[in-house]
Formats: C-alpha cells, sequence, structure tokens
C-alpha cells in the first residue's frame, strides 16, 4: 500500500523474522519518510518533555537554546554515522559489530548489554504510562494496568518494522496534537517575553550539563540505530531524516518543556499534563510513551537473538523472543522492581556510546573487515574474528572516561576516547583478534 510516493507497508521475511540475522533486501526497503516519522517519534515523546522541563528549570531560556543545539548536533552526528553503517549493510547493531570491532564475543557482549538497557526502559516506561492509565480510568489494581499497557506494545513489536510504522503514523500526530493544546493552553496564560526573557526557578545549570542531559537522554537510541536504518533505501535518506527527526523532535519537545517550566516554576511536567488536562493529559502520556517502548523492546529482541546465536550457535525466532521478553518487562513493571534498577540503567547509558564510536572508526577509518562486507553484499562474510581483547580494553576505557570525568560533555567524552584509543590501537597492532573462524550466520543467512 502507499500514499503518494511514500510506502506504508512493505513485505517481511518469510519467517516473520524481521531478518533479526540476515541483511534487509532491496525489496523490503522503505522510503525514507517511513523511517524518519519514527525516528521523530521516538524523539517527540514524553521523556523529551521532561528533559526540556529539566532543563527549564535550570537555565535561561537562551541558554537552553544553546544546550539542546549541542545535544542534538552530538546525537545527529553519532546517527548519521551509524545510520549509514546500518543502511549500507542492512544488518541490525550488534550484528554488524562483529565486523566492525567487536568480533563475534564482543557482539554477543553488545546484544546483552543492549537488551538489559533496553528492557529495563520498556519497563519503566511501562510503569510510567499505567499510572497515567489509572488516574482515568479507576478500575483494577496498577500492576494490571502494566501488563495490559506492555502486553500491547508486546503485540505491535512482534509484527516488527510494518506494525510499528502503523503505531507511528497515529501515535506521533496524536501525541504532537495533544501536547501542542496542553502547551499553547497553558502558555497563553503568561506573556512570552517574560517566560524567554526571565530567570529559571530551580538551581542553575551549566551548559555543558545541559548538553550532556539532552546528548545523553537518547545517546542509546542512536547507537541501536542500525537498527532502525537497515531499512532505509540509501545513506541520503539516513542523512535526511536523522537531521529532520533528531532536529525536530528535539526542539520542538525540549522548547516546549523549557517555556513550561519557566512559566509554571517546576519541572514536574507528569504531574503538570495529568494535574491540569486530565483525560488529555493521559493520553499525551500514553501517546507519547508508546511510540518509543515500542522501539525499547525491539532493539532489545534483536540483541538478544544475537546473542544467543552467538553463544550457543541457536537461531531463536525474534516472535518468540519479543514474546517472552515483553511479558518479563511487563511483568517486572507491574511488581514495581524496575525502580530500584533506575541507578543501574544509567550506567548502562555511560557504557553503551563508546560503542557507536568504535563501529564508526573501525567502518569508515580502519576498514579492517570493509573488503568482506563488500564482497559478500548478497549474504554475509563467510568468516569473523572471535574476540578482539583490544577492542574491549578501549571500550572500558572510553566507558570510564564517560562514567568519572565530570568535564565537558561526558557522552562525548566517551565518544572521542573510544574513537581516538580504537584508531591508535589499531595502528600499533593492538586489535589482532584471538582467531578467524567461519561465520556461524552459514545457517541462518
Amino acid at each position: 500500500m502507499t500514499t503518494g510516493n511514500v510506502s506504508v507497508v512493505a513485505p517481511v521475511s518469510e519467517h516473520g523474522d524481521d531478518y533479526a540475522l540476515t541483511r534487509v533486501p532491496a525489496e523490503a526497503r522503505h522510503h525514507w519518510f517511513s523511517v524518519c516519522i519514527q525516528r521523530f517519534g521516538q524523539l517527540s515523546c514524553l521523556s523529551q518533555f521532561m528533559l526540556g522541563a529539566a532543563l527549564g528549570f535550570g537555565m535561561t531560556f537562551t541558554n537552553a537554546i544553546l544546550a539542546v543545539v549541542l545535544g542534538a548536533v552530538i546525537l545527529e552526528v553519532v546517527g548519521v554515522f551509524t545510520g549509514i553503517i546500518g543502511q549500507r549493510e542492512g544488518l541490525s547493531t550488534s550484528v554488524i559489530a562483529r565486523w566492525t570491532g567487536f568480533g563475534r564475543w564482543g557482539s554477543g557482549l553488545i546484544g546483552i548489554v543492549i537488551a538489559l538497557s533496553l528492557t529495563g526502559w520498556f519497563g519503566v516506561q511501562t510503569a510510567v504510562s499505567a499510572e497515567s492509565l489509572k488516574t482515568i480510568i479507576p478500575v483494577g489494581p496498577i500492576w494490571l494496568w502494566s501488563l495490559l499497557f506492555g502486553l500491547a506494545v508486546t503485540a505491535i513489536v512482534i509484527y516488527g518494522f510494518n506494525s510499528m510504522a502503523w503505531v507511528a503514523y497515529v501515535t506521533v500526530p496524536a501525541f504532537i496534537l495533544l501536547a501542542g493544546y496542553l502547551v499553547i493552553a497553558k502558555l497563553t496564560e503568561y506573556d512570552l517575553h517574560s517566560l524567554v526573557s526571565g530567570q529559571p526557578a530551580g538551581p542553575v545549570l551549566s551548559l555543558g550539563a545541559g548538553a550532556t542531559l539532552v546528548a545523553g537522554g537518547f545517546i542509546v537510541g542512536m547507537v541501536t540505530t542500525p537498527d532502525m536504518t537497515r531499512f532505509n533505501r540509501s545513506a541520503r535518506d539516513v542523512v535526511k531524516q536523522t537531521l529532520l527527526g533528531v532536529t525536530l523532535g528535539e526542539l520542538v519537545m525540549c522548547l516546549a518543556g523549557v517555556l513550561l517550566a519557566h512559566a509554571l516554576r517546576t519541572d514536574s511536567v507528569v504531574d503538570i499534563v495529568t494535574s491540569s488536562s486530565g483525560f488529555v493529559g493521559t493520553l499525551i502520556i500514553v501517546s507519547g510513551t508508546l511510540k518509543i517502548n515500542d522501539w525499547n523492546l525491539y532493539s532489545s529482541t534483536l540483541g538478544i537473538v544475537n546473542a544467543l546465536q552467538t553463544s550457543f550457535g541457536v537461531v531463536v525466532n525474534r516472535r518468540i523472543v519479543t514474546i517472552i521478553v515483553g511479558i518479563a518487562g511487563s511483568v517486572l513493571a507491574a511488581l514495581g522492581i524496575l525502580d530500584h534498577f533506575i541507578d543501574f540503567l544509567t550506567v548502562l547509558g555511560v557504557v553503551i556510546p563508546p560503542i557507536a564510536g568504535i563501529m564508526a572508526t573501525e567502518y569508515f577509518l580502519v576498514r579492517t573487515w570493509r573488503a568482506e562486507l563488500d564482497r559478500s553484499a548478497a549474504g554475509l562474510p563467510a568468516q569473523e574474528p572471535t574476540l578482539i581483547i583490544g577492542t574491549l580494553v578501549v571500550w572500558l576505557l572510553a566507558a570510564a572516561v564517560g562514567y568519572y570525568v565530570t568535564w565537558g560533555i561526558s557522552s562525548l567524552n566517551s565518544l572521542v576516547v573510544a574513537m581516538v584509543g580504537y584508531f591508535l590501537f589499531a595502528k600499533v597492532g593492538l586489535l589482532k583478534p584471538l582467531s578467524i573462524q567461519p561465520s556461524r550466520f552459514g545457517a541462518a543467512a
């Protein structure tokens, strides 16, 4: 089916596995707008709204704009480079990592880290939506709403990219319209000039800290960009959708949150939304959470599928993994256990950014395996490195810098250290794999 020249639905693999371990073929690629609306949907969500409120609570309007722009530029650079890798190779993040610096076992570790991080956030955001639904439909306990919302998202993700595209066409406009209504209704009660020129209500937040919040808030999504851009048709499409989706998503939602924080002198957007607009506010939260939560689950399952194939040589259908992980995340949300893991999830968010730096440096500069990837354009390389100790050392060093060094923008610090460290290690010969073996993808390709 098409809308104008925009493909809304594209073929899926015959096993309904959404090419979890293989390249996405040309006939299954989408028009860039179909992918862009999902990228925009990830960023035009409640978390970005809350991020904007945090900036507005601690920064002037001008500094908040600068922080958003700086953070968005970092995200766009990461998203473009990792996205082009995904588009050219048609492979998910954890799979392509095998031939972009990490090897078989390193890519399996990446799959586990991504799965832990995104499954955790899937559960946390499921719990947020459940609490909101409970406020307008005071029937049954919150744990039941957690299960219902989590299982609804799981049902969407089971059918992969195509069903998620359909959801984006509904939830993204709904969220924009509802959030726009709230913002306009609130801000018309205040003088816009005073909001723009006024001082923040909370403790002062530095420009570097603000940019770190913006970049760090979605850096995991940028690292896993190949999961999405493997469905793109060209590198130009990746650039267009990244610049448009990230710029609009960050600017529109963050700046709306900044203005609300200046107007209402608080950073508690959830309370503002639910208390001031009731049913509409709850719809804002649910629609704003749904579009990012399906991608949390989707990328998580791709990481698990790759990790299982790496560790045990077992090819598991992505739909089965989606059902298991979706139920597990929903149950954990219902039990309230995930509230205690937010600090752990934050640490994972520091560990993940260097992955992008290593992958981009290997693919575009070092190019150890580019020839193999090019020769196997119709399938997958016949061989793969098993474990590259040097890469793991660079990864750990970069993550440590991101975690412990408080100067500047932590996400950018870890990215730069990963890129420079990997390049230097390659130049002095410290990236030799322990062995090179036949690829385990032979049976799956």
